[in-house]
């Protein structure tokens, strides 16, 4: 007897009853970890350690990784970025990079993260900074988000120019540059944007140097950028530097 057969062997009115109570229980399940997770919130400013405690239990009541435990897991890292307790934080941290192959949206966890690594950029702290941004691009090997990695590597290289490790910004730049071409080698028109972004870090590295051949020949590409709509921010430090260098 096939499979498909001794399927057909049970009783359907059984079947309808198992299914029910496998959705009821599913649903009620749902509830508990809803409820759970918005207590554990409103104990936050009080006491934020029950509400560790409470965001702990949601991650248990979790059949498998999912939008709840994704938020619990933000929540706890917000609590204990304020405590000060770093090592925890980045514990946290790398639970929560694991929902973000399938667990959660595409959007929904390029957002979140993104919102942490400024939460976190608030800490001036270098080397915390450093360790989360490598930890995202590490995570994002697997992901393949490539408008995450732009943007992380970017905030890298960035952090890279405030400490003056020029020898390590010089390959952060190229492998932004190397993203923003087309298999050919040249320079993608669609990622004009992404494109003006670079040239910026780069040319804010070579105002530095003193390099002022390298800003005027950067400058003369980025006029030839069309496509873009850069953050005003942007232009002005492309701007702003290569007037700079003409004085």
């Amino acid at each position: 007897m096939s499979d498909m057969d001794e399927d057909f062997m049970y009783d359907q009115d059984d079947d309808y009853g198992l299914e029910f109570a496998s959705e009821s229980e599913e649903s009620e399940t749902d509830v508990n970890i809803e409820n759970e997770y918005y207590q554990a919130k409103a104990a936050k400013e009080d006491n934020p350690q029950a509400a560790i405690s409470g965001f702990e239990r949601v991650l248990e009541l979790e059949d498998r990784k999912g939008e709840w435990g994704f938020k619990a897991l933000k929540q706890m890292m917000k609590i204990l970025f304020r405590k000060g307790d770093f090592e925890e934080m980045k514990k946290k941290y790398k639970q929560l990079l694991t929902y973000i192959k399938d667990a959660v949206t595409r959007n929904y966890s390029e957002k979140s993260l993104n919102s942490i690594l400024d939460y976190v950029s608030t800490s001036q702290q270098s080397e915390l900074l450093q360790w989360f941004y490598e930890t995202t691009l590490e995570a994002l090997q697997d992901a393949r988000n490539d408008r995450l990695w732009f943007k992380t590597n970017t905030k890298l290289g960035k952090l890279c120019f405030e400490q003056g490790d020029y020898a390590r910004l010089t390959r952060i730049i190229r492998q932004l540059h190397q993203s923003c071409q087309t298999e050919d080698g040249v320079d993608d028109v669609k990622k004009g944007t992404q494109l003006l972004e670079v040239y910026a870090l780069e040319i804010q590295m070579y105002t530095e140097q003193k390099n002022n051949k390298k800003l005027k020949a950067l400058y003369a590409q980025s006029l030839h950028i069309k496509s873009a709509i850069p953050h005003p921010l942007i232009m002005g430090v492309i701007r702003g530097n290569v007037s700079a260098a003409h004085k």
